[in-house]
């Protein structure tokens, strides 16, 4: 047997950890780290490992499908499954017109390569504003706080280059997501710890005692939704106790003493009752990430998923710049990027009209419910549902669903249920026939990651260093199986429309090869393509040195520390009631005793691997986690059932043991579930969507829905453990 290692990257998640891939006569047979790899050093998770499961599962789709107008599905070819599907979106944009035409890009979009630029770029030859992504579901206020503060152009300092990390509501050794300073989720036990030799100082912000709150120095066990209310403590603390920055201040920021006012009556004595905490530790964590010198706070769905997102988020970022901790002119940056272009990095404060479109609050069209408005140049994902069954001119009446599987994904299962099944038209891009594709009309069956050629585009900027990693594909797709972009690609050319990239249109009829769409995705990037492709495995390009540059003359903008409407949203959450000490805070209101949290398995990423032999075995459900006076005080021991009551609806799951969970919390996976209304949760797992809404508790500025903190209540089913 012909037998050799390939050296690729894992798409399961954003880590994308550099792996070797044992071939025998062209078919995968191994997966395992790349020890070699200056990045990742070897590691892998069990997920990444199961590659070659997920390659030769039997469930796996190998052709297309369309449903029956009696049931079920049948085969059908790809061309003719994309003759049919053009021919009736362009029915639907002549009665309706463009704008009735949605796609909706789930998390695995983003870990192929180019497919996020294609699907834009194939709706700008359409002519719909109707896009839609998983960017908007969970944390679109890191977006939105920089739409309205602005951003310092050096950038902030590296998790590498920091003295202290405060966290708040992430787990990176877990959920290997890490923003711009965050803790890498590269190899992330082993950074964590190479950082903590050093000498970092680390403060977790969880109700969990999570695998990185159990490595911090300071862990605050806060009652979940509290973020906001604890961030403004800080923020009071370093103010009144004069820890901050006041050159810096001084000369960058704009509003600062109205935050102040703002936050004055966040004392230390109430915002550690509010929060279950301790007044001392709350005192010490915000000194403590104060004193720095050098140091970086960093968030993840915690914050951004609970009450108040936008004033979290504001006010981590504004403890970063009110402690001075950016890049200052001459500094180098450690990572400015390999497949980006080189563009000036100024030490300086930069207007959000001279950003991205990616950090773009508003434009036309807007969303047609709530009042909301784009964000992250594009619809918001929550108002997707209602812009379906709301009918009218613009009413969403086709979508095409990539990479994502939006009837466990998308907040408000039951409104999200009904939504799907009013389309004319469902089209799912799925390697498997998931929850979302057992409703669509067609099913288009695509290559998986070791099928294709990628690059690691998506985290190119969370990187601690500059790497870069180019993958051709592993081994052959057969069988006909396309990729992703190139079923847009297909459509385009039945629909006569272009697809527009920044090296020109593709060519539809003769599509280009996968390296050179990338090329052209990746036109104008600090090293070309070719000479990352030719390294053969993942690189750190040392000859990349970016410094900060001087401040560009003419350019007088100042970080806003109190945009309209956050003085007064501060002041909101300060006139909230609760009850001091109670662990239920927060809980109380309508009978309901505890807060249900979200969390990540190791075994799988929201749906992904639920099917595969190992995840299946040690992830069989979605577990119901329970602080132990909890478990005593229902009656019930590690294994039996409990019904969980919410606001929206009832679930079932089986209850387990979390010993270093905070009394009065819920702790459950997102994204489990089947398709069913009635699924009971104790085989496969309950889906935890359907306890929340759309249109009740949200961000009305950014339409973000409450998925974490989510008050509910708890009995024991009986009979059943």
């Amino acid at each position: 047997m012909a037998r050799e290692i390939k050296k690729s990257f894992c798409r399961i998640c954003q880590a994308f950890c550099a792996v070797e891939v044992e071939v025998e006569d062209g078919r995968v047979t191994a997966v395992r780290g790349d020890p070699s790899d200056p990045m990742t050093g070897g590691y892998t998770c069990m997920k990444g490992r199961q590659m070659p499961d997920q390659l030769y599962d039997p469930q796996r789709l190998r052709t297309c499908l369309r449903r029956r107008s009696s049931g079920g599905f049948e085969e059908i070819s790809t061309e003719q499954a994309l003759d049919e599907i053009a021919g009736r979106l362009l029915a639907i944009i002549a009665e309706y017109g463009p704008r009735a035409v949605a796609s909706y890009s789930g998390t695995s979009c983003f870990y192929h390569s180019g497919l996020p630029e294609v699907v834009k770029a194939w709706h700008r030859g359409i002519g719909s504003p109707s896009v839609y992504s998983s960017l908007t579901i969970d944390q679109p206020a890191k977006v939105f706080t920089v739409s309205r503060m602005g951003m310092w152009g050096g950038g902030t300092h590296s998790f590498a280059s920091s003295d202290v990390a405060l966290v708040v509501g992430n787990n990176p050794l877990l959920s290997h997501l890490a923003p711009p300073s965050g803790v890498p989720g590269f190899n992330p036990a082993k950074t964590l710890d190479t950082a903590k030799a050093r000498g970092l100082r680390l403060i977790c912000v969880d109700p969990r005692r999570s695998q990185t709150a159990a490595r911090a120095d300071i862990h605050l066990q806060i009652i979940p939704g509290e973020d906001a209310t604890l961030m403004a403590a800080f923020m009071r603390v370093i103010l009144e106790e004069g820890l901050y920055d006041r050159a810096f201040c001084a000369e960058h920021l704009q509003g600062l003493d109205e935050l102040r006012e703002a936050v004055a009556g966040f004392t230390p004595a109430y915002a550690a009752a509010r929060c279950g905490l301790r007044e001392e530790e709350l005192l010490e964590a915000a000194r403590m990430f104060a004193h720095g010198p050098r140091g970086c706070a960093s968030s993840g769905t915690g914050p951004d998923m609970g009450p108040h997102p936008n004033v979290s988020e504001h006010l981590i970022f504004a403890l970063n710049m009110v402690c001075g901790r950016t890049n200052r002119p001459g500094e180098k940056i450690d990572n400015p990027g390999v497949l980006g272009a080189a563009v000036p990095r100024p030490g300086q404060p930069i207007d959000p009209q001279l950003l991205p479109p990616l950090f773009g609050y508003g434009g036309e069209p807007a969303p047609r419910v709530r009042g909301l408005q784009q964000v992250c140049g594009e619809m918001p994902t929550t108002a997707l549902a209602e812009e379906i069954l709301l009918e009218g001119p613009g009413q969403v009446r086709a979508l095409l669903c990539v990479g994502g599987n939006p009837l466990l994904a998308w907040p408000d299962q039951a409104k999200t249920r009904r939504a799907l099944d009013e389309l004319d038209l469902l089209v799912c891009i799925d390697p498997y026939l998931s929850a979302t594709a057992q409703k669509a009309g067609y099913v288009l069956a695509p290559a998986l990651p070791l099928e294709r050629d990628d690059v690691t585009l998506f985290v190119d900027m969370f990187y601690e260093l500059p790497y870069a990693h180019y993958t051709d594909a592993v081994v052959e797709a057969g069988g006909g199986l396309r990729e992703d972009w190139e079923f847009f690609a297909g459509l385009a050319q039945r629909m006569g429309t272009t697809i527009e990239l920044p090296l020109g249109p593709i060519d539809t009829a003769t599509l280009p090869s996968k390296f050179e769409l990338l090329e052209s995705v990746t036109a104008g990037s600090r090293v070309a393509l070719a000479e990352i492709r030719a390294k053969n495995g993942g690189h750190v390009f040392h000859d990349i040195e970016v410094r900060v540059d001087a401040p560009v003359e003419g350019l007088d903008a100042k970080l806003q520390m109190s945009p309209p409407g956050m003085v007064e949203e501060i002041r909101e959450i300060r006139s909230e009631s609760f009850h001091a000490g109670a662990a239920e805070s927060g809980a109380n209101a309508g009978g309901f005793t505890h807060l249900l949290i979200c969390r990540r398995m190791d075994e799988v990423l929201n749906s992904v691997c639920r099917q595969l032999p190992q995840s299946k075995h040690k992830a069989p459900t979605n577990p119901a986690y329970l602080a132990e006076p909890d478990m005593l005080a229902l009656g019930i021991a590690d294994g039996d059932r409990v019904e969980i009551v919410s606001e929206a609806a009832t679930l079932r799951a089986v209850a387990r043991l979390d010993k270093g969970l905070r009394a009065g919390v819920v702790s459950m996976a997102h994204c489990w579930g089947g398709p069913g209304a009635d699924d009971d949760g104790f085989d496969d797992g309950v889906n935890t969507n359907r306890l929340t809404f759309t249109d009740r508790y949200f961000d009305k500025l950014t339409g973000m829905a409450r998925q974490t903190a989510i008050p509910v209540r708890l009995r024991p089913v009986a009979g059943e453990g």
